[in-house]
């Protein structure tokens, strides 16, 4: 039977409910930069971005249990100021879109579309962090943001959230410098049961020129819309 708890809404729970950061510019002084100066300076600088990903969302181990990963893959774009869209294409068809106002999943199989204001759900999220401001600072009364030592080849920034009961614990965002701009790599999501969401990215673009319609969404003929 098919678990529709969703990539997407795994996702959700971890970085939207409760899905780019990222920049280092080769050579120079960015060669010396931490973390939080190159995300400081991807801030400023992407205005839009598209990426593939690869999730995996690996649930908490229980008592004579191992811990349970399932994992999901598919397209990323987004567009300051909040704006975003995920296609989920394996294992199953999903889209998740941001249109600046309301947050729109579509479940294929179930031919379902859920709808929710932006506002009410985004707040101190990973999506949020990634496409809501245009700098560091905006973000610093949702986001208490640290540098982390460089491992794997990037640089990594801890964004915790600021108010200690929400459901997002913590979000590492691991950062590769590329001669061309900025390029996020990894985005590390952590919630407050103990769920981990691990979000690769590849092809990254900065700034790309995107169709008109990317962050327009409308519901399919037919589908059931539910507005919670």
């Amino acid at each position: 039977m098919k678990n529709h708890s969703w990539p997407c809404r795994a996702a959700l729970a971890l970085w939207v409910k409760a899905s780019l950061l990222v920049l280092a510019l080769g050579g120079g002084a960015w060669a010396r930069a931490d973390g939080l100066d190159l995300l400081a300076q991807f801030m400023k600088q992407a205005r839009s971005g598209q990426a593939q990903f690869t999730q995996v969302v690996t649930s908490p181990s229980r008592p004579g249990q191992l811990a349970r990963a399932k994992t999901s893959s598919g397209s990323f774009e987004f567009q300051r100021p909040g704006k975003f869209r995920f296609d989920y294409r394996k294992p199953f068809v999903q889209t998740l879109v941001a249109d600046g106002q309301t947050l729109w999943l579509h479940d294929q199989d179930l031919n379902q579309v859920t709808a929710r204001p932006q506002s009410q759900v985004l707040g101190a999220t990973p999506a949020a962090l990634l496409t809501s401001a245009s700098d560091l600072q905006a973000l610093k009364k949702d986001f208490q943001f640290t540098p982390e030592p460089d491992r794997d080849g990037l640089q990594w920034v801890r964004a915790t959230p600021q108010a200690p009961d929400g459901p997002i614990r913590s979000v590492m965002v691991g950062l590769r410098a590329a001669a061309s701009g900025p390029e996020l790599a990894v985005l590390d999501v952590q919630d407050s049961l103990g769920q981990r969401s691990l979000l690769t990215f590849s092809a990254f673009e900065t700034n790309p020129v995107l169709p008109a319609n990317t962050f327009v969404y409308k519901a399919p003929a037919g589908a059931d819309v539910i507005r919670p």
